[in-house]
C-alpha cells in the first residue's frame, strides 16, 4: 500500500476513538417511540427510513446503555449485510439495534467524513471483506474491524477530500429524492387509471356513472370479466422445441434470464419438462405470485420457465402493455393473496383454473393503450433518472479511488 510522503498507514484502532458495539443485542420492538437505526436501515452513504422501526422512550436510556453516538459518527454494520456504512445523524434521537458498531476518529487525527468515504471506497470494503469470515452470510467481529488499514493524509487534506466527496454525495441524495418522488407519483397515477378513478381526455363515455362491488367502483363503460375470459392457458413443453433461453419470474423485474440474474446456474441440467413462453406470453411463478412474481416474455423468441410456473398469453380484447401493468398493481396482487389462501390443494399455489375465475375491470383497448401510453413515459422519465444516478456514481467511485490513495492531490 504505497501512500505520499507525508501520509501514513495506520489501523483503525490507531486512529478511532470510540467502538461503540451493539451487536449480539435484540430489542424490544414497539408500534412507536424512539426511532431505531438497525442494520438494514444503514445503506451505503445513507440512512433509510422507509420501513421504520421504534423503542419505547422508558427503555431509551437503559437499551443505550454501552454507549452515545454524536452526530456526525460512522455506523458501520458487521454481518447482514456487512460493510454499510452512514453517517449518524445531527438532529432527532435514535436507538442502536444490533450488527452495528458506531467509530469515531480521534480528535485531530481522523476526520469521521474521511472516514465515512474510505469505508464506503473499494480499498476500504475490500479490506473489510479480507477479513471478515463465513461464506452464505460474511461478518466481522469488533477485534478484527480494528485491524482494518486505512491511509491516512493530514487532517487538513482529509477535510478537504471529504468536502469534494461531499459534493458529489449531495448531487446524489438530490437525485434519490427527485427519484422518489418520480417513482411516487408514477405510483398513484398508476392506481388512480387502472382503476378508472381518473380517465385520461376523451375516454370517458359515462359520464362519471360507476358500477360498485365489493373491490369499489369501476366507471360503467368498463367491462368486468374473468381473467379466463380474456387470457387462454400454454402447456407447450421443452421438449417439443428447439433452444430456448431458461427464464426465472421476480417480483420486482418480472422476467429476467436466470443465469444473468443469478449469477450461476440455478436451473436443473434436464430442462425437457420445462415449460415454453414464446415471446408476447406471460409466465407467473405458481407458488409465489401473491408476492408479485408475474412476467411478461419479451426478451427472447423462446423462453424455457420451470414446470411449476403457470404461462399464458391474452385474445384480442387485450393490451398487452396495459395488461401487465394490471397484472402487477396492488389490487391484483391482494387478490392473487386472497384466491391463493382460498385455493383448492392449499399448498399455498395458484394455478391457471383459480386464476381464470379472478374478475378484472377493463377499459376498450383505445382507452388500455392511452394509459400503458403515458405510463411508458412515466417509466422513461424514472429510467433517465436512474441512469444519470448511475453515471454520476461511478464518476464519483472513481474520483474516491483517485483521491482516497493519494493519485491526485488536493490544493490545500
Amino acid at each position: 500500500m504505497k501512500v505520499p510522503s507525508s501520509w501514513s498507514i495506520e489501523t483503525l484502532e490507531d486512529c478511532v476513538d470510540k467502538f461503540i458495539d451493539y451487536r449480539g443485542k435484540s430489542p424490544n420492538k414497539t408500534d412507536d417511540g424512539i426511532l431505531l437505526i438497525t442494520a438494514k436501515t444503514v445503506r451505503n452513504g445513507y440512512l433509510d427510513f422507509s420501513d421504520p422501526e421504534y423503542i419505547s422512550v422508558g427503555e431509551y436510556d437503559s437499551w443505550m446503555s454501552r454507549g452515545m453516538p454524536m452526530p456526525g459518527d460512522i455506523l458501520f454494520t458487521t454481518e447482514a449485510p456487512l460493510g454499510n456504512v452512514a453517517e449518524f445523524p445531527s438532529k432527532g434521537r435514535y436507538a442502536l439495534a444490533q450488527r452495528i458498531i458506531t467509530l469515531r476518529g480521534k480528535n485531530g487525527l481522523l476526520d469521521n467524513r474521511f472516514l465515512k468515504q474510505y469505508l464506503l471506497s473499494s480499498s476500504g470494503q475490500r479490506q473489510v471483506d479480507l477479513r471478515s469470515t463465513g461464506s452464505t452470510a460474511k461478518g466481522i467481529k469488533q477485534s478484527t474491524l480494528r485491524t482494518v488499514p486505512i491511509k491516512r493524509p493530514p487532517l487538513p487534506e482529509q477535510q478537504k477530500i471529504a468536502d469534494i466527496l461531499g459534493t458529489w454525495d449531495e448531487a446524489l441524495e438530490k437525485l434519490d429524492a427527485l427519484i422518489a418522488a418520480k417513482a411516487r407519483r408514477k405510483q398513484a397515477l398508476m392506481q388512480q387509471l387502472l382503476t378508472g378513478h381518473r380517465r385520461l381526455p376523451g375516454f370517458d363515455k359515462s359520464k362519471g356513472h360507476t358500477v360498485k362491488n365489493r373491490h369499489g367502483a369501476y366507471p360503467a363503460d368498463w367491462s368486468r370479466v374473468k381473467l379466463g375470459d380474456v387470457t387462454t392457458e400454454s402447456s407447450v413443453r421443452a421438449d417439443t422445441t428447439a433452444g430456448g433461453i431458461v427464464l426465472s419470474c421476480t417480483k420486482h423485474h418480472g422476467l429476467v434470464p436466470s443465469e444473468e440474474y443469478f449469477g450461476k446456474r440455478v436451473y436443473a441440467a434436464d430442462t425437457s419438462a420445462y415449460k415454453v413462453a414464446r415471446r408476447g406470453e406471460f409466465a407467473y411463478a405458481t407458488n409465489h405470485i401473491e408476492e408479485g412474481s408475474i412476467g411478461y416474455q419479451n426478451l427472447c423468441d423462446i423462453g424455457l420457465v420451470s414446470p411449476i410456473y403457470t404461462v399464458f398469453k391474452t385474445k384480442d380484447a387485450v393490451d398487452d402493455a396495459y395488461f401487465y401493468r394490471l397484472l402487477k398493481s396492488s389490487l391484483m396482487i391482494h387478490l392473487y393473496r386472497v384466491n391463493t389462501s382460498a385455493s383448492v390443494d392449499r399448498r399455498g399455489s395458484l394455478r391457471y383454473g383459480e386464476f381464470a375465475e379472478i374478475k378484472v375491470n377493463l377499459p376498450k383497448i383505445p382507452e388500455q393503450r392511452a394509459i400503458a401510453a403515458v405510463l411508458d413515459t412515466a417509466d422513461a422519465e424514472l429510467r433517465l433518472l436512474r441512469q444519470q444516478r448511475t453515471a454520476i456514481d461511478h464518476q464519483k467511485r472513481g474520483l474516491m479511488q483517485q483521491l482516497l490513495t493519494g493519485a491526485i492531490r488536493v490544493a490545500l
